[in-house]
């Protein structure tokens, strides 16, 4: 454990539980050893123990079961397609029952320098800007900034918020089809907004998707930075269509 480094214990702690936990030196039965041998392990006491697996169990890494001990939570990561033609629904049908996308806020705004390049315009042109939460069977698993061109995309708030789906939105405005150019994949801890509407504690890392949808012309219709929950999704990056 580094101390003073800026980052909790706790969260140093729930760190190594999760990597040992996928490496199968931890947890390889399905559940964790008693909090005393975890608290030796660490060097830590209980209550810094306590508060990294009270962590993981929000995240959806771990159970608690009182009476019972803490277990291995044993859902499967979901396998997220990009590929030339990414798209939420389809692309987690064959590993969920039931799967959303929710509007959370939308508003038209001065494009900034990396959104104005993205999708083509001048600089402070106007673009609409929407924040969406996925969900998969009820659990969230990403949250996306996405922009659109304003002037040509007038009212796509609201057909978004009818639909539900960029897809049905987009075919709204006279486009049946559109294409992923280009993705760019980071990974970083997830901020305030991602700590809340994802249901993660804090010190949890999200993988980041910079990405540029454009038409059939390939004319850039839309750019976004979508916000994945590690824990719970893995990217799979195709290169056929």
């Amino acid at each position: 454990m580094t101390r003073k480094s800026g980052v909790a214990l706790w969260r140093q702690i729930a760190d190594q539980i999760r990597q040992a936990i996928s490496a199968g030196t931890l947890g390889a039965d399905g559940k964790l050893p008693p909090e005393m041998i975890l608290s030796e392990r660490f060097g830590v006491n209980r209550h810094t123990l306590r508060s990294a697996i009270a962590a993981l169990v929000q995240e959806g890494v771990l159970r608690a079961e009182q009476g019972r001990g803490t277990f291995v939570e044993s859902r499967q990561k979901l396998s997220y397609p990009i590929s030339a033609r990414t798209r939420f629904s389809t692309g987690l049908r064959e590993q969920t029952r039931e799967r959303r996308s929710i509007l959370l806020a939308d508003a038209i705004e001065p494009a900034l320098s990396r959104v104005a390049e993205a999708l083509g315009l001048a600089p402070d042109a106007p673009v609409l800007r929407l924040e969406t939460l996925s969900e998969a069977d009820g659990r969230p698993v990403s949250r996306a900034t996405s922009w659109f061109d304003a002037e040509r995309f007038p009212d796509f708030a609201r057909v978004y918020a009818e639909t539900a789906s960029i897809t049905l939105a987009f075919q709204h405005f006279g486009i049946e089809d559109y294409f992923r150019k280009s993705t760019l994949v980071s990974a970083r801890h997830a901020d305030a907004a991602d700590l809340t509407d994802l249901k993660l504690s804090a010190g949890a890392i999200v993988l980041v998707a910079r990405a540029i949808n454009v038409d059939t012309a390939g004319v850039s219709v839309q750019y976004a930075e979508t916000r994945f929950v590690a824990d719970r999704v893995e990217l799979s990056v195709s290169t056929e269509a």
